[in-house]
Protein backbone atom coordinates (compact mmCIF):
# COMPACT_ATOMS: atom_id res chain seq x y z
CA UNK A 1 0.00 0.00 0.00
CA UNK A 2 2.80 2.42 0.90
CA UNK A 3 4.70 1.50 -2.27
CA UNK A 4 1.55 2.04 -4.36
CA UNK A 5 1.08 5.52 -2.86
CA UNK A 6 4.72 6.41 -3.55
CA UNK A 7 4.39 5.33 -7.18
CA UNK A 8 1.18 7.36 -7.62
CA UNK A 9 2.84 10.38 -6.02
CA UNK A 10 5.90 10.05 -8.35
CA UNK A 11 3.65 9.83 -11.39
CA UNK A 12 1.74 12.90 -10.21
CA UNK A 13 4.93 14.91 -9.66
CA UNK A 14 6.24 13.85 -13.11
CA UNK A 15 2.99 14.91 -14.76
CA UNK A 16 3.03 18.24 -12.92
CA UNK A 17 6.65 18.73 -14.04
CA UNK A 18 5.65 18.23 -17.66
CA UNK A 19 2.74 20.65 -17.27
CA UNK A 20 4.99 23.25 -15.63
CA UNK A 21 7.65 22.87 -18.35
CA UNK A 22 5.05 23.09 -21.12
CA UNK A 23 3.53 26.15 -19.49
CA UNK A 24 6.93 27.83 -19.11
CA UNK A 25 7.84 27.11 -22.75
CA UNK A 26 4.46 28.35 -24.00
CA UNK A 27 4.91 31.66 -22.23
CA UNK A 28 8.14 32.41 -24.12
CA UNK A 29 8.81 33.42 -27.70
CA UNK A 30 11.39 31.32 -29.54
CA UNK A 31 13.28 32.16 -32.71
CA UNK A 32 13.85 28.56 -33.75
CA UNK A 33 12.17 25.25 -33.06
CA UNK A 34 14.28 22.37 -34.36
CA UNK A 35 11.91 19.44 -34.10
CA UNK A 36 12.12 15.64 -34.02
CA UNK A 37 15.89 15.35 -34.46
CA UNK A 38 18.48 13.04 -32.95
CA UNK A 39 20.79 15.03 -30.70
CA UNK A 40 24.49 14.13 -30.73
CA UNK A 41 25.48 16.58 -28.06
CA UNK A 42 29.28 16.77 -28.40
CA UNK A 43 30.09 15.02 -25.12
CA UNK A 44 30.71 11.59 -26.63
CA UNK A 45 27.66 10.18 -24.82
CA UNK A 46 24.90 8.26 -26.61
CA UNK A 47 22.59 10.21 -28.91
CA UNK A 48 18.94 10.77 -28.05
CA UNK A 49 15.73 12.06 -29.62
CA UNK A 50 14.80 15.62 -28.71
CA UNK A 51 13.65 19.00 -29.94
CA UNK A 52 15.91 22.06 -29.58
CA UNK A 53 14.62 25.57 -28.99
CA UNK A 54 16.78 28.61 -29.75
CA UNK A 55 16.26 32.19 -28.68
CA UNK A 56 18.67 34.92 -29.69
CA UNK A 57 22.17 33.48 -30.00
CA UNK A 58 21.71 30.67 -27.47
CA UNK A 59 20.13 27.28 -26.91
CA UNK A 60 17.15 27.71 -24.58
CA UNK A 61 15.68 24.24 -24.21
CA UNK A 62 16.35 20.61 -25.20
CA UNK A 63 13.65 17.99 -24.78
CA UNK A 64 10.17 17.01 -25.87
CA UNK A 65 8.13 19.88 -27.26
CA UNK A 66 4.51 20.07 -28.37
CA UNK A 67 4.65 22.45 -31.31
CA UNK A 68 0.99 23.41 -30.79
CA UNK A 69 1.72 24.83 -27.36
CA UNK A 70 4.73 27.08 -28.10
CA UNK A 71 5.37 30.21 -30.13
CA UNK A 72 8.29 29.81 -32.53
CA UNK A 73 9.19 32.18 -35.35
CA UNK A 74 10.80 29.43 -37.48
CA UNK A 75 10.53 25.64 -37.47
CA UNK A 76 13.00 23.14 -38.93
CA UNK A 77 11.84 19.55 -39.24
CA UNK A 78 14.94 17.52 -38.31
CA UNK A 79 13.23 14.14 -38.54
CA UNK A 80 15.72 11.56 -39.84
CA UNK A 81 18.63 13.92 -39.19
CA UNK A 82 21.07 14.56 -36.37
CA UNK A 83 21.53 17.83 -34.51
CA UNK A 84 25.13 18.44 -33.43
CA UNK A 85 27.27 21.32 -32.22
CA UNK A 86 29.09 23.27 -34.88
CA UNK A 87 32.60 21.91 -35.29
CA UNK A 88 35.66 23.67 -33.88
CA UNK A 89 38.82 23.54 -35.99
CA UNK A 90 41.75 23.81 -33.55
CA UNK A 91 44.32 24.37 -36.30
CA UNK A 92 43.28 26.45 -39.30
CA UNK A 93 44.70 29.10 -41.59
CA UNK A 94 43.24 32.06 -43.43
CA UNK A 95 42.78 35.80 -43.26
CA UNK A 96 39.36 36.99 -42.04
CA UNK A 97 40.12 40.41 -43.51
CA UNK A 98 40.56 38.91 -46.99
CA UNK A 99 38.10 35.97 -47.04
CA UNK A 100 35.59 36.63 -44.23
CA UNK A 101 32.93 34.38 -45.79
CA UNK A 102 35.01 31.22 -45.07
CA UNK A 103 32.58 28.99 -47.01
CA UNK A 104 35.17 26.23 -47.14
CA UNK A 105 34.97 25.79 -43.36
CA UNK A 106 31.22 26.26 -43.04
CA UNK A 107 30.46 23.74 -45.78
CA UNK A 108 32.18 21.02 -43.76
CA UNK A 109 30.40 21.99 -40.57
CA UNK A 110 33.07 24.18 -38.96
CA UNK A 111 31.66 27.20 -37.15
CA UNK A 112 34.78 28.18 -35.15
CA UNK A 113 38.38 28.28 -36.41
CA UNK A 114 41.65 28.78 -34.55
CA UNK A 115 44.15 31.06 -36.33
CA UNK A 116 47.63 32.38 -35.56
CA UNK A 117 49.18 28.94 -35.94
CA UNK A 118 52.70 27.55 -36.47
CA UNK A 119 54.29 30.52 -34.71
CA UNK A 120 52.82 33.12 -37.06
CA UNK A 121 50.19 35.67 -36.04
CA UNK A 122 49.08 39.18 -37.08
CA UNK A 123 49.58 42.48 -35.29
CA UNK A 124 51.87 41.27 -32.52
CA UNK A 125 51.49 43.55 -29.52
CA UNK A 126 48.45 45.28 -31.04
CA UNK A 127 45.82 42.57 -31.27
CA UNK A 128 43.00 44.82 -30.08
CA UNK A 129 43.31 46.80 -33.31
CA UNK A 130 43.30 43.62 -35.40
CA UNK A 131 40.31 42.24 -33.52
CA UNK A 132 38.41 45.47 -34.20
CA UNK A 133 39.14 45.19 -37.93
CA UNK A 134 37.94 41.59 -37.99
CA UNK A 135 34.77 42.46 -36.13
CA UNK A 136 34.08 45.31 -38.56
CA UNK A 137 34.54 42.91 -41.48
CA UNK A 138 31.99 40.42 -40.05
CA UNK A 139 33.47 36.95 -40.32
CA UNK A 140 31.10 34.10 -41.15
CA UNK A 141 32.75 31.86 -38.53
CA UNK A 142 33.90 32.48 -34.99
CA UNK A 143 37.59 33.34 -34.69
CA UNK A 144 40.01 32.24 -31.99
CA UNK A 145 43.54 33.62 -32.21
CA UNK A 146 46.92 32.55 -30.84
CA UNK A 147 49.99 34.72 -30.44
CA UNK A 148 52.78 33.44 -32.70
CA UNK A 149 56.17 32.81 -31.13
CA UNK A 150 57.92 33.26 -34.48
CA UNK A 151 56.15 36.57 -35.08
CA UNK A 152 57.21 37.81 -31.65
CA UNK A 153 60.78 36.70 -32.30
CA UNK A 154 60.81 38.49 -35.65
CA UNK A 155 59.40 41.68 -34.17
CA UNK A 156 62.20 41.75 -31.61
CA UNK A 157 64.62 41.05 -34.49
CA UNK A 158 66.67 38.46 -32.63
CA UNK A 159 68.05 36.50 -35.59
CA UNK A 160 69.57 33.06 -35.08
CA UNK A 161 71.11 33.64 -31.68
CA UNK A 162 69.60 33.24 -28.24
CA UNK A 163 67.83 36.38 -27.04
CA UNK A 164 69.57 38.56 -24.49
CA UNK A 165 67.81 39.16 -21.19
CA UNK A 166 66.65 42.52 -22.53
CA UNK A 167 65.29 40.92 -25.72
CA UNK A 168 63.65 38.11 -23.76
CA UNK A 169 61.98 40.67 -21.52
CA UNK A 170 60.58 42.40 -24.60
CA UNK A 171 59.35 39.06 -25.99
CA UNK A 172 57.57 38.32 -22.73
CA UNK A 173 55.98 41.76 -22.79
CA UNK A 174 54.71 41.34 -26.36
CA UNK A 175 53.30 37.90 -25.55
CA UNK A 176 51.64 39.23 -22.40
CA UNK A 177 50.09 42.04 -24.42
CA UNK A 178 48.58 39.57 -26.87
CA UNK A 179 47.27 37.38 -24.06
CA UNK A 180 45.74 40.38 -22.32
CA UNK A 181 44.00 41.33 -25.56
CA UNK A 182 42.34 37.92 -25.76
CA UNK A 183 44.73 35.50 -27.46
CA UNK A 184 44.10 31.97 -26.17
CA UNK A 185 47.78 31.16 -25.86
CA UNK A 186 50.99 30.91 -27.87
CA UNK A 187 51.62 28.95 -31.06
CA UNK A 188 55.03 27.75 -32.18
CA UNK A 189 56.61 26.61 -35.43
CA UNK A 190 59.84 25.00 -34.27
CA UNK A 191 60.51 23.40 -37.65
CA UNK A 192 60.46 26.79 -39.36
CA UNK A 193 62.52 29.98 -39.39
CA UNK A 194 62.74 31.70 -36.90
CA UNK A 195 61.21 29.27 -34.38
CA UNK A 196 63.86 26.67 -35.15
CA UNK A 197 66.49 28.85 -33.46
CA UNK A 198 64.71 28.87 -30.09
CA UNK A 199 66.35 26.91 -27.30
CA UNK A 200 65.20 25.63 -23.91
CA UNK A 201 65.54 28.77 -21.80
CA UNK A 202 63.62 30.91 -24.27
CA UNK A 203 60.81 28.36 -24.53
CA UNK A 204 60.62 27.92 -20.76
CA UNK A 205 60.40 31.65 -20.07
CA UNK A 206 57.63 32.19 -22.60
CA UNK A 207 55.79 29.09 -21.39
CA UNK A 208 55.67 30.58 -17.90
CA UNK A 209 53.96 33.67 -19.30
CA UNK A 210 51.34 31.51 -21.01
CA UNK A 211 50.80 29.40 -17.91
CA UNK A 212 50.42 32.43 -15.65
CA UNK A 213 47.70 33.69 -18.00
CA UNK A 214 45.87 30.33 -18.04
CA UNK A 215 46.61 29.94 -21.74
CA UNK A 216 47.66 26.95 -23.82
CA UNK A 217 50.71 26.31 -26.03
CA UNK A 218 50.11 24.86 -29.51
CA UNK A 219 53.20 23.64 -31.30
CA UNK A 220 54.26 22.60 -34.75
CA UNK A 221 56.96 20.54 -33.10
CA UNK A 222 60.69 20.53 -33.78
CA UNK A 223 60.44 17.45 -35.98
CA UNK A 224 57.73 15.05 -37.05
CA UNK A 225 60.17 12.47 -38.42
CA UNK A 226 59.73 8.92 -37.17
CA UNK A 227 63.17 8.89 -35.54
CA UNK A 228 62.63 12.18 -33.70
CA UNK A 229 58.95 12.29 -32.76
CA UNK A 230 59.54 11.16 -29.16
CA UNK A 231 62.21 13.80 -28.56
CA UNK A 232 59.87 16.44 -30.04
CA UNK A 233 57.12 15.35 -27.65
CA UNK A 234 59.63 15.49 -24.78
CA UNK A 235 60.47 19.09 -25.66
CA UNK A 236 56.78 19.95 -25.70
CA UNK A 237 56.30 18.15 -22.38
CA UNK A 238 59.08 20.32 -20.93
CA UNK A 239 56.96 23.36 -21.73
CA UNK A 240 54.00 21.48 -20.32
CA UNK A 241 55.43 21.92 -16.83
CA UNK A 242 54.26 25.52 -17.04
CA UNK A 243 51.12 25.43 -19.23
CA UNK A 244 48.86 22.96 -21.05
CA UNK A 245 50.50 21.92 -24.33
CA UNK A 246 49.13 20.70 -27.64
CA UNK A 247 50.83 18.96 -30.58
CA UNK A 248 49.60 20.41 -33.85
CA UNK A 249 48.74 18.16 -36.82
CA UNK A 250 50.16 15.02 -35.21
CA UNK A 251 51.92 12.82 -37.73
CA UNK A 252 54.88 10.45 -37.97
CA UNK A 253 56.77 11.11 -41.18
CA UNK A 254 58.42 7.91 -42.53
CA UNK A 255 56.73 5.82 -39.80
CA UNK A 256 54.60 2.85 -40.75
CA UNK A 257 51.86 0.69 -39.32
CA UNK A 258 49.36 0.45 -36.52
CA UNK A 259 51.95 -0.71 -33.99
CA UNK A 260 54.04 2.43 -34.47
CA UNK A 261 50.93 4.56 -33.99
CA UNK A 262 50.16 2.74 -30.76
CA UNK A 263 53.71 3.41 -29.56
CA UNK A 264 53.23 7.14 -30.12
CA UNK A 265 49.83 7.21 -28.44
CA UNK A 266 51.25 5.25 -25.49
CA UNK A 267 54.09 7.77 -25.29
CA UNK A 268 51.56 10.61 -25.14
CA UNK A 269 49.61 8.74 -22.45
CA UNK A 270 52.81 8.27 -20.45
CA UNK A 271 53.44 12.03 -20.56
CA UNK A 272 49.85 12.74 -19.54
CA UNK A 273 50.14 10.29 -16.65
CA UNK A 274 53.04 12.40 -15.37
CA UNK A 275 50.62 15.28 -14.89
CA UNK A 276 51.38 17.07 -18.18
CA UNK A 277 48.22 18.28 -19.94
CA UNK A 278 49.15 17.18 -23.47
CA UNK A 279 46.65 16.95 -26.33
CA UNK A 280 46.95 16.78 -30.12
CA UNK A 281 45.04 17.32 -33.33
CA UNK A 282 45.21 15.47 -36.65
CA UNK A 283 43.86 15.95 -40.16
CA UNK A 284 42.57 12.91 -42.09
CA UNK A 285 45.03 12.90 -45.01
CA UNK A 286 48.31 11.11 -45.67
CA UNK A 287 49.93 14.12 -47.34
CA UNK A 288 51.13 17.21 -45.51
CA UNK A 289 51.24 20.71 -46.99
CA UNK A 290 54.09 23.07 -46.26
CA UNK A 291 56.82 25.12 -47.87
CA UNK A 292 59.27 23.44 -50.23
CA UNK A 293 61.94 24.57 -47.78
CA UNK A 294 61.13 21.45 -45.75
CA UNK A 295 63.49 19.48 -48.03
CA UNK A 296 66.35 21.99 -47.66
CA UNK A 297 68.97 21.69 -44.89
CA UNK A 298 68.87 23.90 -41.81
CA UNK A 299 71.79 25.89 -43.17
CA UNK A 300 69.92 26.77 -46.39
CA UNK A 301 66.38 27.56 -45.20
CA UNK A 302 66.35 31.31 -45.81
CA UNK A 303 66.86 33.16 -49.09
CA UNK A 304 70.28 34.45 -48.06
CA UNK A 305 71.44 31.07 -46.72
CA UNK A 306 70.36 29.34 -49.92
CA UNK A 307 72.28 31.82 -52.08
CA UNK A 308 75.37 31.41 -49.92
CA UNK A 309 75.10 27.64 -50.18
CA UNK A 310 74.92 27.86 -53.97
CA UNK A 311 78.13 29.86 -53.95
CA UNK A 312 80.10 28.14 -51.21
CA UNK A 313 79.03 24.47 -51.19
CA UNK A 314 76.70 23.65 -54.08
CA UNK A 315 77.64 19.97 -54.23
CA UNK A 316 76.94 19.48 -50.54
CA UNK A 317 73.53 21.10 -51.03
CA UNK A 318 72.89 18.97 -54.11
CA UNK A 319 73.69 15.76 -52.26
CA UNK A 320 71.50 16.75 -49.32
CA UNK A 321 68.54 17.48 -51.61
CA UNK A 322 68.99 14.21 -53.51
CA UNK A 323 68.95 12.25 -50.27
CA UNK A 324 66.06 14.18 -48.77
CA UNK A 325 63.81 13.96 -51.82
CA UNK A 326 64.51 10.23 -52.12
CA UNK A 327 63.77 9.78 -48.43
CA UNK A 328 60.44 11.59 -48.88
CA UNK A 329 59.29 9.09 -51.53
CA UNK A 330 60.83 10.81 -54.55
CA UNK A 331 59.89 13.80 -56.76
CA UNK A 332 56.55 12.15 -57.63
CA UNK A 333 55.47 12.57 -54.00
CA UNK A 334 55.82 16.38 -53.99
CA UNK A 335 52.82 18.16 -55.52
CA UNK A 336 53.27 21.93 -55.86
CA UNK A 337 50.41 23.97 -54.46
CA UNK A 338 51.71 27.46 -55.19
CA UNK A 339 54.25 29.20 -57.37
CA UNK A 340 55.03 28.64 -61.03
CA UNK A 341 54.35 24.90 -60.95
CA UNK A 342 51.17 24.81 -58.87
CA UNK A 343 49.11 21.73 -59.62
CA UNK A 344 51.91 19.47 -60.87
CA UNK A 345 54.49 17.29 -59.14
CA UNK A 346 58.18 18.05 -58.78
CA UNK A 347 58.89 15.26 -61.29
CA UNK A 348 56.43 16.71 -63.80
CA UNK A 349 57.88 20.19 -63.33
CA UNK A 350 61.44 18.91 -63.77
CA UNK A 351 60.48 17.02 -66.93
CA UNK A 352 58.73 20.12 -68.23
CA UNK A 353 61.89 22.17 -67.69
CA UNK A 354 64.23 19.43 -68.99
CA UNK A 355 66.09 19.40 -65.67
CA UNK A 356 66.63 16.95 -62.87
CA UNK A 357 64.37 17.39 -59.85
CA UNK A 358 67.33 18.45 -57.69
CA UNK A 359 68.58 20.98 -60.26
CA UNK A 360 65.12 22.53 -60.35
CA UNK A 361 64.97 22.75 -56.55
CA UNK A 362 68.39 24.37 -56.42
CA UNK A 363 67.20 27.01 -58.89
CA UNK A 364 63.90 27.60 -57.11
CA UNK A 365 65.18 27.91 -53.54
CA UNK A 366 63.46 27.17 -50.23
CA UNK A 367 61.04 30.10 -50.24
CA UNK A 368 59.69 29.72 -53.76
CA UNK A 369 56.62 27.53 -53.29
CA UNK A 370 54.54 25.30 -51.05
CA UNK A 371 53.59 21.73 -51.80
CA UNK A 372 51.68 18.67 -50.68
CA UNK A 373 54.15 16.06 -49.47
CA UNK A 374 52.99 12.43 -49.61
CA UNK A 375 55.10 11.13 -46.75
CA UNK A 376 52.68 9.54 -44.28
CA UNK A 377 51.39 6.00 -43.81
CA UNK A 378 47.59 5.72 -43.94
CA UNK A 379 47.28 2.88 -41.40
CA UNK A 380 49.46 4.75 -38.92
CA UNK A 381 47.51 8.00 -39.33
CA UNK A 382 44.19 6.18 -39.03
CA UNK A 383 45.21 4.73 -35.69
CA UNK A 384 46.46 8.07 -34.40
CA UNK A 385 43.00 9.48 -35.10
CA UNK A 386 41.57 7.13 -32.47
CA UNK A 387 43.71 8.46 -29.61
CA UNK A 388 41.58 9.61 -26.68
CA UNK A 389 43.29 13.00 -26.40
CA UNK A 390 43.42 13.51 -30.19
CA UNK A 391 40.93 15.79 -31.93
CA UNK A 392 40.24 16.64 -35.57
CA UNK A 393 41.73 19.64 -37.39
CA UNK A 394 42.08 20.74 -41.00
CA UNK A 395 45.34 22.72 -40.99
CA UNK A 396 43.64 24.15 -44.07
CA UNK A 397 42.58 27.47 -45.54
CA UNK A 398 40.30 28.84 -48.28
CA UNK A 399 43.23 29.19 -50.69
CA UNK A 400 45.57 26.28 -49.89
CA UNK A 401 46.13 23.76 -52.70
CA UNK A 402 45.28 20.79 -50.48
CA UNK A 403 41.86 19.15 -50.00
CA UNK A 404 42.09 19.27 -46.21
CA UNK A 405 40.94 22.90 -46.16
CA UNK A 406 37.64 21.91 -47.77
CA UNK A 407 37.16 18.29 -46.78
CA UNK A 408 38.68 17.33 -43.42
CA UNK A 409 35.64 17.32 -41.14
CA UNK A 410 33.34 15.85 -43.77
CA UNK A 411 35.92 13.15 -44.48
CA UNK A 412 35.99 12.11 -40.83
CA UNK A 413 32.29 11.25 -41.03
CA UNK A 414 32.44 9.77 -44.53
CA UNK A 415 35.62 7.73 -44.00
CA UNK A 416 36.05 7.02 -40.28
CA UNK A 417 32.36 6.71 -39.35
CA UNK A 418 30.45 5.52 -42.42
CA UNK A 419 33.02 3.51 -44.39
CA UNK A 420 35.68 2.19 -42.01
CA UNK A 421 33.53 2.25 -38.83
CA UNK A 422 36.62 3.13 -36.81
CA UNK A 423 34.69 5.78 -34.88
CA UNK A 424 31.07 5.94 -33.79
CA UNK A 425 29.24 9.10 -34.81
CA UNK A 426 29.20 10.20 -31.16
CA UNK A 427 32.98 9.75 -30.86
CA UNK A 428 33.62 11.64 -34.10
CA UNK A 429 31.39 14.56 -33.11
CA UNK A 430 33.14 14.75 -29.73
CA UNK A 431 36.54 14.93 -31.45
CA UNK A 432 35.23 17.75 -33.65
CA UNK A 433 33.35 19.80 -31.03
CA UNK A 434 33.40 18.98 -27.32
CA UNK A 435 37.05 17.95 -27.11
CA UNK A 436 38.52 21.03 -28.87
CA UNK A 437 36.19 23.28 -26.85
CA UNK A 438 37.40 21.69 -23.62
CA UNK A 439 41.04 21.85 -24.71
CA UNK A 440 40.86 25.51 -25.69
CA UNK A 441 38.76 26.51 -22.70
CA UNK A 442 35.75 27.63 -24.76
CA UNK A 443 33.05 27.17 -22.17
CA UNK A 444 29.95 28.22 -24.12
CA UNK A 445 30.37 26.21 -27.34
CA UNK A 446 31.09 22.68 -28.49
CA UNK A 447 28.13 21.03 -26.71
CA UNK A 448 24.36 21.04 -27.05
CA UNK A 449 23.23 22.16 -23.62
CA UNK A 450 20.90 24.84 -22.34
CA UNK A 451 22.58 28.23 -22.27
CA UNK A 452 25.28 27.29 -24.79
CA UNK A 453 25.71 29.40 -27.93
CA UNK A 454 23.61 28.15 -30.82
CA UNK A 455 26.32 27.02 -33.23
CA UNK A 456 24.39 24.06 -34.64
CA UNK A 457 24.42 21.61 -37.54
CA UNK A 458 21.47 19.60 -38.86
CA UNK A 459 22.33 16.82 -41.30
CA UNK A 460 21.98 13.19 -42.31
CA UNK A 461 25.39 11.51 -41.73
CA UNK A 462 24.81 9.24 -44.74
CA UNK A 463 24.73 12.31 -47.02
CA UNK A 464 28.04 13.81 -45.86
CA UNK A 465 30.71 13.77 -48.55
CA UNK A 466 34.10 15.43 -48.92
CA UNK A 467 34.41 16.49 -52.55
CA UNK A 468 37.85 18.12 -52.57
CA UNK A 469 40.73 16.21 -54.13
CA UNK A 470 44.42 16.94 -54.66
CA UNK A 471 43.76 17.83 -58.29
CA UNK A 472 40.62 19.83 -57.44
CA UNK A 473 41.15 20.94 -53.83
CA UNK A 474 38.57 23.74 -53.67
CA UNK A 475 35.32 21.77 -53.96
CA UNK A 476 32.93 22.39 -51.08
CA UNK A 477 31.79 19.49 -48.92
CA UNK A 478 28.22 18.22 -49.18
CA UNK A 479 25.72 17.12 -46.58
CA UNK A 480 25.73 19.80 -43.88
CA UNK A 481 22.51 21.28 -45.17
CA UNK A 482 21.44 23.41 -42.19
CA UNK A 483 24.09 25.43 -40.36
CA UNK A 484 23.50 27.93 -37.57
CA UNK A 485 26.10 30.35 -36.18
CA UNK A 486 25.26 32.25 -33.00
CA UNK A 487 21.57 31.55 -33.47
CA UNK A 488 21.41 32.72 -37.10
CA UNK A 489 20.89 30.31 -39.97
CA UNK A 490 23.72 30.73 -42.50
CA UNK A 491 23.05 27.69 -44.70
CA UNK A 492 19.53 26.56 -45.55
CA UNK A 493 18.83 23.37 -47.45
CA UNK A 494 22.44 23.21 -48.61
CA UNK A 495 22.60 26.82 -49.85
CA UNK A 496 24.43 29.73 -48.22
CA UNK A 497 22.31 32.80 -47.58
CA UNK A 498 25.12 35.33 -47.19
CA UNK A 499 24.72 35.83 -43.46
CA UNK A 500 27.99 36.38 -41.56
CA UNK A 501 27.43 36.10 -37.83
CA UNK A 502 30.77 34.86 -36.50
CA UNK A 503 32.35 36.50 -33.47
CA UNK A 504 35.89 37.11 -32.30
CA UNK A 505 36.22 34.91 -29.22
CA UNK A 506 38.53 36.28 -26.58
CA UNK A 507 39.70 34.03 -23.78
CA UNK A 508 37.83 35.35 -20.77
CA UNK A 509 40.15 33.59 -18.35
CA UNK A 510 43.02 35.59 -19.84
CA UNK A 511 41.52 38.91 -20.84
CA UNK A 512 38.96 39.22 -18.07
CA UNK A 513 36.33 40.12 -20.66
Amino acid sequence: MILEKLIKRSVLFFALGILWTSSALAQQQWNWHISKGTVVDGTGEASYKADVLVRGDSIGYIGEVNADTIRAEHVINASGKVITPGFIDPHAHGDPLETPEFNNFLAMGVTTIVLGQDGSSPAVGALNEWFAEVEAKSSAVNIVLFSGHGSIRSKVNIGKQNPTQKELKRMRKLLQSDLNAGAFGMSMGLEYVPGMYAEKNELEELSKVVGDANGIIMSHMRSEDNSEIESSLDELAMQGKYAPVHASHLKVVYGEGVDRAKEILNYISKIRNQGIDLTADIYPYSASFTGIGIVFPDWAKTESEWKNALQERPEVLRQFLENKVAQRNGPEAILFGSGEFAGITLKEAADQENKSAVDLLMEMGPQSASAAHFVMDQELQDRLMLGESVMVSSDGSPTMHHPRGYGSFAKVIRYYVNEKELLSLEEAIYKMSGLPAKTLGIEDRGRIQGGMKADLLIFDPKDVQDRATFTNPHKLADGFDWIMVNGTLVREGGKFNGERKGQVLRDRSISGK
